[in-house]
Parts: C-alpha cells; structure tokens; sequence
C-alpha cells in the first residue's frame, strides 16, 4: 500500500539556513520569504533553537562534522543541501548529514518551493520506516519473551499448550497483554536467578576467606 503524500502548507514555517553571508543565501532567503517562511540565518553553525525550525537548508560545499547539534544522520526537521560542488566526498558528506533534497548553487529565483515539498516527503517517509522498523524489533522481542515464558512455564511439568494456555489466564488475572505478561515471567525467574548466584557467590567467598 502506497503511503499517502501530503502537500504541508508552508506559510509560517520557519527554516534556518545554515550559510555564510553571500548571495546564495540572500536568493535562497527571497523564495522563501516570498513562499511564507520565516527565515534566519547562521553560520558557521546552528544554535539550540535551530532544533524548533520546520526545515533546515546547509551548505554541503562548507560542512563539516559536527555542525549540528544532534547525531549524525538523525536530524529532526527535513533538511535541504545547498550543493555547489559535485565532487563525490562532498555530497557523501551531505547524505550522511541526513540531506532528503538539494537545491544546486548558484540559487536562482526558483527551486526552493520543490526543495522544500520533496524533502518533507523523504523525511516522512523516513520517520514512517523507521516506526515501522521500530514496531517489527518491538513485536519480534516480543515473541522471543513469549517463548522463553512459555519454555519456563512448560519446565514445571507442563505441555507446550498447557504453557500457553496458563500464560493467557495470567494475562488476563493482571489485565495485561499476552507479551507484558511474559515478560514479568521472564524478569520474574531472571531476579530469582540473580539472587541465587549472588548467594553463591557471596558462600563460596565466605568459604575461601574462612580457609
């Protein structure tokens, strides 16, 4: 199923656009202002309430690591690459960076508006993939608990079935899902086991000292 597409109403946004003083940024600063945006700009980086822009346009050609104030590749708002050069280091830089469009130097009188709808729908689309990813790690770990809880249960002389069946109805004794009531199972034997190897260890020290 294709993901819907959102054309975002850009007026009021604000973007930052992360450039020296020069005429790109003084284009660049035009379009936007015409679109409806409010525009700041800085260098040679961003400050804390740059984390509140709606989008964020750099110079690829002048970056470096460490411009930004989160990790690298994780950038919270849609971020757009002002590339000059096409030398490849250069516009790997501005891929790990986290760039989900670029708009090529010099700027012009047009190109920001497809700029900025295009890098909304990457980071979407991106932040969709990653809560999906999330989701499929979350509900996997969640079947691994399962089973450890199940082979825990069946230990104590039960069948399979009989485990599984025995799960459910501490499920619904705590009113809690099937996969939380696993894991109190699995933390449950995992503290009990604890408590017993320090006990060991604390006996077999003792034993040590004592000879």
């Amino acid at each position: 199923m294709r993901r819907a597409i959102c054309i975002p109403n850009l007026g009021g946004a604000r973007a930052v656009i992360l450039h020296r003083p020069h005429p790109t940024a003084n284009a660049l600063i035009r379009q936007l202002t015409a679109i409806g945006l409010d525009v700041a700009l800085a260098w040679p980086e961003l400050g804390p309430d740059a984390i509140g822009a709606d989008y964020v346009f750099f110079d690829a050609d002048m970056g470096y690591d460490g411009m930004f104030p989160w990790p690298e590749g994780q950038p919270p708002m849609p971020m757009i690459a002002l590339i000059g050069s096409e030398a490849p280091g250069r516009i790997e830089w501005s891929l790990r960076a986290g760039a989900h469009a670029q708009l090529l130097k010099p700027v012009g009188d047009n190109g920001a508006f497809s700029a900025l709808l295009i890098a909304r729908d990457a980071f979407d689309a991106q932040k969709a993939l990653f809560a999906e990813i999330a989701d499929l790690k979350r509900r996997l770990d969640g079947r691994q608990t399962v089973v450890r809880a199940v082979t825990l249960l069946a230990a104590r002389g039960k069948t399979e079935e009989e485990a599984y069946a025995q799960l459910r109805q501490m499920a619904m004794a705590w009113r809690i899902s099937f996969e939380d009531a696993a894991s109190r199972i699995v933390a449950s034997r995992d503290a009990v086991a604890s408590e017993i190897s320090g006990a060991c260890a604390t006996q077999i020290g003792g034993g040590r000292h004592d000879g």
